[in-house]
């Protein structure tokens, strides 16, 4: 089965592991198969034919040999944890804790992060981002608050590692510039734990690679 996914022809992360499509290589890495890429510009990804794949433009996209095209990095990453083994327990109930983890990671703890990121990013200029920015990162603080409480000493969010930590340590990565992560040791030491996997190494390397142009 042949695996091609889109990445961006000239990341604007810069090369750090921040683009979606590193997500998924990262799954791809942990279950061990292999995939093509398929580069794309900014101009490309509102064109005809990506938007075929990516209705809203953007990437990563997903596609296996055959009919099969996937957006949406929950959708990706869930479909690649459900197809192979090592991103899901066997366990019924423990298979489930794993995918509320990764439906937390996306629509609770990533929304507050993301709106951080785009107002530092978008609204510096503006006269209310000093007033607004504490309300912001205290939504941040207050969803790590929580996650942290949950996770304790533990290495990962419910026993061993699953796709809901991928996504979650992921996710926190956005914040690791921002000096809020810091704050809560134990989220720091585990998102320390998910770039240290070995797959996750692979992955951030790949998209490296493609930033620098040393494929």
């Amino acid at each position: 089965m042949t695996i091609t996914i889109t990445v961006f022809e000239r990341s604007p992360d810069g090369g750090k592991g921040l683009a979606r499509d590193t997500r998924v290589r990262w799954a791809l890495e942990e279950v061990g198969q292999p995939y093509k890429v398929r580069l794309v510009s900014f101009r490309a990804m509102k064109e005809p034919a990506h938007l075929a794949r990516h209705p809203f433009g953007e990437i990563p996209t997903y596609e296996e040999e055959g009919d099969l095209a996937l957006f949406e990095t929950g959708a990706i990453v869930f479909h690649i944890a459900e197809r192979h083994a090592g991103l899901l327990p066997d366990d019924a109930n423990n298979r489930a804790r794993a995918i509320a983890w990764m439906f937390a990671a996306l629509n609770t703890v990533e929304p507050p992060i993301l709106e951080l990121g785009s107002a530092r990013l978008l609204e510096g200029d503006k006269p209310w981002f000093k007033p607004r920015m504490p309300l912001v990162e205290d939504r941040v603080r207050g969803r790590l608050d929580q996650l942290s409480v949950r996770l304790r000493d533990a290495d990962w969010l419910d026993g061993a590692f699953s796709a809901g930590d991928l996504m979650m340590v992921s996710v926190l990565l956005r914040l690791k510039s921002s000096g809020i992560l810091d704050e809560f040791p134990n989220l720091a030491a585990y998102v320390a734990r998910g770039e240290a996997r070995p797959a996750y190494k692979r992955a951030f390397d790949a998209q490296l690679a493609v930033y620098t142009g040393k494929n």
